[in-house]
């Protein structure tokens, strides 16, 4: 590893931790030469998953384009720069882990949205817009319509009280 203030590459670890949930290690370097202290990161190399268009092309999965998308449907919202990040790792571990080296891009708009769903509706509906690629007005408000009736009966199905199946007992 190279010292960034002197191009040496002699140094010492001075301290090691994980970081990022337990997917990097992060070491505190020292120079030997300089003794200028710098930090590094070590990732597991997964390897690539290709990301399968609408329009037939393919490209690499780019995690940072991911984030990206998230930071654009959470703008002035009540989510967190650190939540948006834990979205885009786990999306990003469940493809490595499941999905082989091709993917739908309608397979991670539907990963992005069951992650905004509960989060934030109108994150969730920001994204849903551009992902689902509505044609006009009457598209996008059925799929209000149907966002509405599904949040109320979630909420009815939290709120009903469960009844006893035989004769009550004193």
């Amino acid at each position: 590893m190279r010292c960034p203030g002197c191009d040496a590459t002699e140094n010492r670890v001075v301290d090691t931790r994980t970081s990022r949930e337990g997917r990097a290690v992060r070491r505190r370097r020292e120079c030997a030469v300089c003794e200028m202290r710098f930090t590094t990161y070590e990732y597991i190399e997964v390897r690539p998953v290709q990301v399968l268009k609408r329009d037939g092309s393919a490209e690499e999965f780019d995690r940072d384009k991911l984030l990206r998308s998230l930071k654009i449907a959470c703008a002035k919202r009540p989510v967190s720069a650190a939540r948006m990040e834990r979205i885009a790792d786990d999306i990003a571990e469940m493809l490595a882990r499941t999905s082989g080296v091709e993917v739908a891009s309608a397979r991670i708009g539907e990963l992005v949205m069951d992650a905004l769903r509960p989060l934030d509706r109108v994150a969730y509906v920001r994204y849903a817009s551009v992902y689902r690629n509505f044609q006009d007005i009457g598209e996008f408000q059925e799929f209000v319509d149907e966002l509405t009736i599904r949040q109320k009966r979630e909420l009815e199905a939290r709120n009903q009280v469960e009844l006893p199946l035989g004769p009550a007992t004193t």
